[in-house]
């Protein structure tokens, strides 16, 4: 089959690998019938994550059609539209148990790898270094999804395939961000970032109860798009400080709580952003923590900062502000298998278009190109979507 493969810090290449075959029992094999771009992607394709090796297919976002099951699944069917979470669920250790589903026990056959690192192992997650997984990536023909029972949702007919592809990451990832901020009624939320996530993170606010939603980003056609889904902007490049326009819209106080949507190749201003750039060229620290910094100094005493962006070593954290100012800080990789079937109805109320998110539509054979814009936004490039 054709797949899009990682050789190296910024190479890519569109190549012919073996097709995946059944292994277990509980194994399901998918046609792709759409895959998409993600910016956690980004951070390994950079070289700022370990752990890909050579000829890796990657990519971790995707739906399709089952044409395989395993001896022992009665669900999914053979035939059956379905969209599949990011990171892989057993559905019978403890924490699937308790619907912390990218952290199970089972899914992660390296282990090894990860736990000298964490303290435990998470789950394994498709496309996404060996040290979670080693799992072939969704960016090609075919894919395995292990435990096809617990990962494999049904898409209903009247929900498009366009829209089931990001109930697959970039919408429970936001979403959950906004569950993790506890709503009530009425509450201001600011979002960092107005990527794929962070836009569905303001509208999963939005639906959860707030009164509103600020998001902050420099790109004008995201900004626009964050517009068009309920939410205020500022413009972070425009502005002296993000913490001081935050305060002035919200009579002093600052929101009630903050979702960073954006992680460890952040962007900012100033000699915070040549300093933090500096580090992480020469590789003494992983990340550009511009927003988590922004949204713990943002946030009003006593507040929720849910933090959604990937982070490995980050540099000038400022723990004395969470102490001080009282705040919550939440964070996990998403625990998608929670929430489809809410999105789902979601969608078919009208109440979400996660297809919005699509700026551009491609060929598998133009996976490079695809990621060349996505990096670099090139012609307003929110998110592509690959068709094999």
């Amino acid at each position: 089959m054709r797949a899009l493969c990682w050789n190296g810090v910024n190479d890519l290449s569109v190549e012919t690998v073996p097709d995946p075959e059944i292994l277990n029992p509980h194994d399901a094999i998918i046609k792709v019938s759409l895959s998409t771009t993600c910016g956690s992607d980004l951070h390994f394709i950079d070289g700022y994550l370990p752990g890909m090796r050579e000829g890796d297919v990657f990519g971790h976002e995707f739906m399709g059609e089952v044409v395989e099951v395993g001896s022992q699944l009665s669900q999914p069917r053979v035939g059956e539209r379905v969209v599949v979470p990011s990171f892989i669920a057993c559905n019978r250790c403890w924490y699937c148990r308790h619907d912390l589903f990218s952290l199970c026990d089972t899914t992660n056959p390296n282990a090894e790898l990860q736990q000298p690192l964490l303290g435990y192992p998470t789950g394994g997650i498709y496309g996404y270094t060996h040290p979670f997984g080693g799992y072939q990536g969704s960016h090609a023909q075919y894919i395995r999804v292990p435990f096809g029972d617990a990962n494999c949702f049904a898409v209903p007919d009247d929900v498009t395939d366009e829209q089931a592809l990001f109930l697959s990451d970039a919408v429970p990832t936001g979403y959950m961000g906004a569950d993790f901020c506890e709503i009530d009624a009425g509450d201001i939320v600011a979002v960092w970032g107005a990527g794929a996530v962070g836009l569905m993170a303001a509208r999963g606010a939005l639906l959860s109860g707030a009164g509103r939603v600020i998001v902050v980003d420099r790109i004008p056609e995201r900004l626009a798009l964050a517009e068009r889904l309920g939410a205020e902007t500022v413009d972070y490049s425009a502005v002296d400080s993000v913490q001081e326009v935050l305060r002035e819209s919200t009579g002093g106080r600052g929101p009630d709580a903050c979702i960073d949507a954006v992680g460890m190749e952040g962007h900012g201003t100033g000699l915070q952003q040549l300093y933090d750039r500096a580090k992480q060229l020469l590789r003494l620290e992983t990340d550009r923590a511009t927003a988590l910094r922004q949204a713990i100094l943002g946030c009003r005493k006593g507040g929720i900062v849910a933090v959604l962006g990937v982070y490995g070593l980050t540099d000038k954290f400022p723990m004395g502000v969470v102490t001080n100012k009282g705040l919550t800080v939440k964070s996990a990789q998403q625990y998608g298998q929670r929430y489809i079937a809410q999105f789902f109805d979601y969608i078919q109320q009208g109440d979400l278009d996660p297809a919005a998110l699509i700026t551009h539509r491609m060929s598998l054979e133009d996976g490079v190109r695809a990621y060349d814009y996505f990096k670099n936004k090139k012609d307003g490039c929110i998110r592509v979507v690959l068709q094999p």
